[in-house]
């Protein structure tokens, strides 16, 4: 996987076996193989797995809505300030 393999150690074996099923989702449908649905199975029930698809599809949806209509980026926004932090002690 892409940068993740550099970092493997600051995700579980269930966060891996997550971010492997979005790769793949991601960069080829077709190939979730046997594997990659037996490792999810080691740390999710199939309602989870269910669930981690959906949100994948969901945001890949998202993705390639927005670069097919050129969407701007809009970036965050700046925090609020708390009004307690702009007073003065008088």
């Amino acid at each position: 996987m892409y940068h993740i393999d550099e970092h493997a150690g600051m995700f579980t074996p269930a966060e891996r076996a997550a971010l492997t099923l979005a790769e793949r989702m991601t960069t080829d449908a077709r190939g979730v193989d046997e594997e990659v649905w037996a490792d999810l199975r080691e740390h999710f029930d199939e309602g989870e797995i269910i669930e981690l698809a959906a949100v994948i599809g969901l945001f890949n949806y998202f993705n390639r809505f927005n670069d097919a209509l050129k969407v701007p980026i809009t970036p965050p926004a700046e925090p609020a300030i708390d009004a307690s932090e702009t007073e003065t002690d008088s």
